[in-house]
């Protein structure tokens, strides 16, 4: 499908997902200005006073380069989060060009970003979440498969993507392990218009997350991925190694209760998550080397496929 006007500048079709506690306005910068979509959550700022400052930042970083892609915010939509009134009004008024929803699809937030021109987006993990979020009108949706990190879902992105095609038209996003551009290639082929990668960008050396957090992500395989609710009240993938590391027993967790902000923002501190894309990444580029490269990576695999011998 034709992706949003505001995406023209796009390199590859990639989008740098906003991740709790690692993306921030450096990230998001150079990201952008190699071509790919760069966003944050704006959770990562304590309160909204430093998220109106770090998109302040990001728009005078942003404002002599003419060619970047497009920077966008993640806004949690939960009755837990008392800021997102507060947040809403902040990115209306800095027009933010995209808005990537979590954990509600709110019509009238919907409506505020396209007020002013804006694009949403809004994460899934199931056909109900997504039909929800096409009755509140979002333009796209991102397909949160088996194998993400943060809140994952556990559909095969081979099921996913096509069921929800099949009453969406809009902008689809395929999240779930992608490191690489040959597999950013694999989810346009498989039906989805963007790829969405968190766990790679994490381990870049703009990434806020600590260096102990890099290293035991990079070090880490796909097997050493733990889904469970227990960290933060809703399924998500955590690294085997932080949930040792800070005292508890990853095959006899106990259930958190409810989701609640707060305690997240506790918990994701000391238990890191990260997706089963980690057993594709070696090491700790800068967010501009991770992008050219994923940019050669596509345009290979691309080329590669066009010589395939069951094409002749």
């Amino acid at each position: 499908m034709p992706l949003p006007p505001s995406f023209k500048n796009l390199r590859i079709p990639a989008v740098a997902a906003p991740m709790f506690l690692a993306s921030g306005p450096d990230l998001v910068v150079e990201t952008c200005r190699a071509g790919v979509v760069g966003t944050f959550p704006a959770l990562n700022q304590r309160r909204t006073e430093g998220f109106v400052d770090w998109l302040a930042e990001i728009e005078g970083r942003l404002a002599g380069v003419p060619d970047a892609a497009p920077c966008g915010v993640n806004l949690i939509v939960h009755r837990s989060n008392p800021r997102i009134e507060a947040d809403l009004k902040a990115v209306v008024d800095h027009k933010v060009p995209l808005v990537i929803t979590s954990l509600g699809a709110v019509p009238d937030v919907v409506k505020a970003v396209h007020s002013y021109g804006g694009v949403v987006f809004h994460d899934v993990i199931s056909r109900r979440h997504a039909e929800k979020a096409v009755e509140a009108g979002v333009d796209g949706i991102v397909a949160v498969c088996a194998g993400a990190g943060g809140h994952a879902g556990t559909l095969s992105p081979f099921a996913f993507i096509p069921e929800i095609r099949s009453f969406f038209d809009g902008t689809i996003l395929l999240s779930g392990a992608i490191s690489t551009g040959a597999q950013v290639a694999a989810a346009r082929l498989m039906g989805a218009d963007l790829a969405y990668l968190g766990t790679r960008f994490l381990v870049t050396q703009e990434s806020m997350a600590s260096q102990e957090q890099k290293q035991m992500t990079m070090e880490a395989r796909a097997g050493d991925v733990v889904y469970t609710p227990a960290i933060s009240g809703v399924n998500a993938n955590f690294l085997r190694q932080s949930i040792v590391a800070a005292g508890l027993d990853p095959d006899n967790l106990v259930a958190s209760g409810p989701m609640d902000l707060g305690h997240e923002a506790k918990a994701w501190k000391s238990v890191w998550s990260a997706g089963q894309g980690v057993a594709a990444i070696d090491d700790i580029p800068s967010a501009a080397e991770l992008c050219a490269r994923l940019i050669r990576e596509y345009r290979a695999a691309l080329s590669a496929g066009a010589e395939d011998r069951f094409l002749s």
